[in-house]
């Protein structure tokens, strides 16, 4: 048993190794409530829409989707 919890322990540690670049490049995980909702919701269906909204608050950061 203390055998698997330090595998899972030391596999959070490099997963979150991994992530904490761009976590820590910015303040807040997301940049806007927009953000929040598309990454939420919109992502699967992102419209001209989507991109106007995020170019006019400055750009979001992230994984780059296609746009329809």
């Amino acid at each position: 048993m203390k055998k698997v919890l330090l595998i899972l322990v030391a596999a959070s540690m490099l997963f979150m190794g991994g992530c904490s670049k761009e976590w820590l490049a910015h303040d807040t995980v997301y940049k806007t409530n927009d953000h929040l909702a598309f990454s939420l919701w919109g992502y699967k269906d992102a419209s001209q829409e989507d991109l106007k909204t995020q170019n006019d608050q400055g750009g979001w950061w992230g994984e780059s989707i296609s746009v329809k």
